[in-house]
């Protein structure tokens, strides 16, 4: 088989690695693979933490390894923190289905900026969509999200931070 047609393949696998910290999203949609490159007589997976601290990626780079060995793939993972991962590498699929699993989707960088200064926008709210909303703590379930609440539907939601 040709050797891009297998990167093909291992592009569409990965849709099956999940984030254990937000399961809907697979590592295509984080945009945390890098690339893929053919190496020797197998292939190298590099990827990129959402933060260098992120304590997922052990989790992620054996589940990449594991899936690559249950279809006979030989492959290695390489972790790289340069360039650094942003929001901007995020699918708009994954946008949507953060969304849909009620943790808001990064806005603009803005928001996370002016929130380092104590003045946080308004995030919309994903389960009523309105934007009456205030910030709780710059820390949410994990490092990545700040927690919010809906002055409308008194939800408390996380915000996915933008980072650039």
């Amino acid at each position: 088989m040709e050797t891009r047609l297998i990167q093909q393949d291992i592009w569409q696998l990965l849709e099956q690695v999940h984030d254990p910290e937000i399961p809907v999203l697979s590592v295509i949609d984080l945009g945390i693979v890098r690339d893929i490159i053919p190496s020797g007589d197998g292939f190298e997976i590099v990827i990129t933490p959402t933060y260098s601290g992120c304590p997922a990626m052990n989790t992620i780079e054996t589940d990449i390894r594991l899936l690559m060995q249950e279809h006979g793939i030989p492959a290695t993972v390489r972790l790289v923190l340069s360039p650094a991962w942003t929001t901007d590498w995020m699918s708009e699929k994954g946008k949507q289905k953060l969304k849909a699993y009620g943790i808001a989707p990064p806005e603009n960088e803005d928001l996370s900026i002016h929130a380092l200064f104590g003045k946080a926008g308004k995030v919309a709210c994903p389960l009523c969509g309105s934007k009456n909303t205030e910030m709780i703590s710059q820390f949410g379930s994990t490092a990545c999200k700040a927690l919010y609440k809906c002055k409308d539907c008194l939800e408390p939601f996380d915000y996915f931070k933008c980072l650039k």
